[in-house]
């Protein structure tokens, strides 16, 4: 799996390593019980801290997405499909839009309860 960054974007690199790992679940490229790189190979072939691709794998673990355990790494999990990566990015990309656009988290909600609840 090839994970890539951009050391000149404004993203933090461990979003966007957190971003690339979500896109290769969401376009298939890795499936439920695959092994991610090991964090410090995957820190060293990238030229970044171990501890902003810790935080990447974390973001992605409380995401639902991949699991952390001692002495087997990160692995996706078993629940993390194509659809549940494409829907993580896109509820990142709303809540980005929102606070772009100064709407307050009880305004965000309403809408999304309000979608959810005419269909």
């Amino acid at each position: 799996m090839l994970i890539r960054i951009d050391p000149s974007s404004s993203v933090p690199l461990g979003d966007q390593v957190a971003a690339s790992v979500r896109g290769a679940i969401a376009d298939g490229a890795v499936k439920a019980g695959d092994r991610l790189p090991p964090a410090r190979e995957l820190a060293e072939s990238l030229g970044i801290n171990l501890h902003t691709v810790l935080r990447g794998y974390q973001q992605l673990r409380d995401e639902g997405l991949i699991e952390l355990r001692r002495g087997r790494g990160a692995v996706v999990a078993d629940g993390a499909t194509g659809q549940r990566a494409e829907l993580v990015r896109l509820t990142r990309e709303l809540v980005a839009t929102a606070r772009r656009l100064g709407l307050a988290e009880p305004e965000v909600l309403d809408l999304v309860r309000g979608e959810l609840s005419s269909r």
